[in-house]
């Protein structure tokens, strides 16, 4: 009975897996900074997707888990305190004690999506998966991470320039969208932002930072839990060597007594 239960799950697990890669079209996957065990963010990538999120995404799409003093934080942006401050002014939110609009401060979060059908983008990366391990298994996964920044970038690459219109609505071909139609319009074009550091503003470059930076707004914390992870393990093979140790010092007395009550009774 174990063993049909554990056949079905496994079964259940390569199934959901296997419709998760299929889900729309070919996924490249990208040498993201982030990918892997070691992976950490690239600070100035972050900020160059904060950039081309500001100046294009966040006209419709919203980051409503996202508080602006987090930008500041260590394994983010990591932009100073004064640039925080000033950038959360370039935000209106309510109030909720006044029910009033203001500039937004480092201790509000950004606004929500301005459009109903424009889903917001907090979680986008994690909530998106681009490719899966083979049967199953999450090896991609281990090694490359679940594939949502790719898919983001395929998404963003993706457009064919071919339109249709249905039921009153205009779709747009997407080569990396599941069914092949999408309701977004092309958001980037290649050299929609001029960054700072003179860095490439090509789509494709323009689409890596700012899927980097939208894994950042889904996982904060990636550094820290990897930190924290690679404590434990180190912590457990320790715990393992020396359990292992006491253990053999303790019986090999015993086994010792056991040979010889077994050679003298022979």
């Amino acid at each position: 009975m174990f063993k049909k239960l554990t056949t079905a799950a496994v079964i259940a697990v390569g199934l959901a897996t296997g419709a998760i890669a299929s889900e729309g079209g070919t996924i490249e996957n990208i040498d993201f900074s982030f990918d892997g065990p070691f992976g950490t963010f690239d600070q100035f990538q972050l900020q160059r997707g904060l950039q081309v999120y500001t100046e294009v995404c966040s006209a419709c799409h919203g980051l409503k888990y996202v508080p602006f003093r987090s930008l500041g934080d260590a394994g983010g942006p990591q932009l100073p305190k004064d640039q925080v401050r000033a950038y959360a002014k370039n935000f209106d939110v309510v109030d909720a004690e006044t029910g009033d609009t203001r500039p937004a401060k480092p201790t509000d979060k950004f606004p929500k999506s301005s459009l109903s059908n424009a889903p917001d983008l907090t979680t986008m990366a994690k909530a998106r998966a681009g490719f899966s391990g083979p049967m199953g298994l999450g090896i991609n996964q281990f090694l490359k991470g679940m594939g949502g920044a790719e898919h983001i970038v395929a998404i963003l690459n993706g457009y064919t320039g071919k339109e249709k219109t249905e039921y009153g609505a205009t779709l747009y071909e997407n080569t990396a969208f599941a069914g092949g139609w999408i309701a977004m319009s092309p958001p980037l074009a290649g050299e929609d932002v001029t960054f700072a550091d003179n860095a490439p503003n090509d789509l494709k470059s323009e689409s890596k930072n700012v899927a980097a930076f939208l894994m950042w707004t889904a996982e904060p914390k990636l550094s820290n839990r990897k930190e924290v992870g690679f404590l434990g393990v180190g912590f457990l093979g320790l715990l393992t060597v020396l359990l292992y140790l006491t253990n053999k010092r303790i019986w090999a007395p015993a086994k010792r007594r056991a040979k010889e009550a077994s050679a003298k009774a022979k």
